[in-house]
């Protein structure tokens, strides 16, 4: 028997895929471009991350969402529009000295993740449930329990639907502990995300 599918594209990611391809999508046009065509090619959701339009890095600012998502809107595409709550997790530590924060730190609350969710609505945003090391060198992605619950709060408060992200098993143990809790409404919504370093294995 055939089961329904439903595709989600994520148009950029948060590392550096622009330094992979030069077709990754940088400015908030090319964003909302790649978007639209992915809704017209068959995709039901669109994840969105936004980038510096001049360095490509990817970003924070409110003013770039709000403009991809303004242009996804105002487009003739019927999509579900998710975008990432995961950015300001980024914890670069020496390693001889980890009191010391490196270049590449942007580390923040929880709540001070959403302030561009909170004003733009999208259907959907993500939680990333959990902290781990984040490839090779000194980068840990940082998401406490302690920050998640403040986040998964206004989340829900804001009425957005949340996907919480599983990079590893003790995510999906804490995002079940979230459900139960009662912070996150059930039936809830997982994205399995296997195959990162050094979160859980794809095999």
């Amino acid at each position: 028997m055939n089961r329904k599918v439903m595709i989600t594209c994520a148009l950029t990611g948060a590392g550096d895929t622009v330094g992979r391809s030069e077709h990754v999508p940088v400015t908030p046009e090319q964003i909302a471009e790649s978007g639209i065509a992915a809704a017209r090619a068959g995709a039901t959701i669109i994840h969105i991350h936004v980038r510096d339009p001049q360095t490509g890095v990817g970003s924070r600012d409110v003013a770039l969402y709000r403009e991809v998502v303004e242009r996804v809107r105002a487009s003739d595409v019927d999509v579900i529009i998710n975008t990432t709550a995961g950015m300001g997790g980024d914890l670069v530590l020496d390693p001889h000295d980890p009191t010391t924060f490196l270049e590449g730190t942007d580390l923040v609350s929880g709540v001070d993740r959403l302030p561009h969710v909170e004003e733009l609505l999208p259907d959907i945003c993500t939680l990333d449930c959990g902290s781990l090391n984040f490839g090779e060198g000194s980068l840990v992605y940082v998401s406490t329990p302690d920050m998640l619950r403040e986040g998964a709060k206004k989340i829900q408060e804001l009425g957005v639907r949340c996907e919480m992200e599983i990079f590893d098993t003790g995510h999906l143990w804490f995002a079940k502990t979230l459900v139960e809790e009662g912070l996150i409404d059930a039936p809830a919504m997982y994205q399995l995300c296997m195959g990162i370093p050094y979160g859980a294995p794809a095999n």
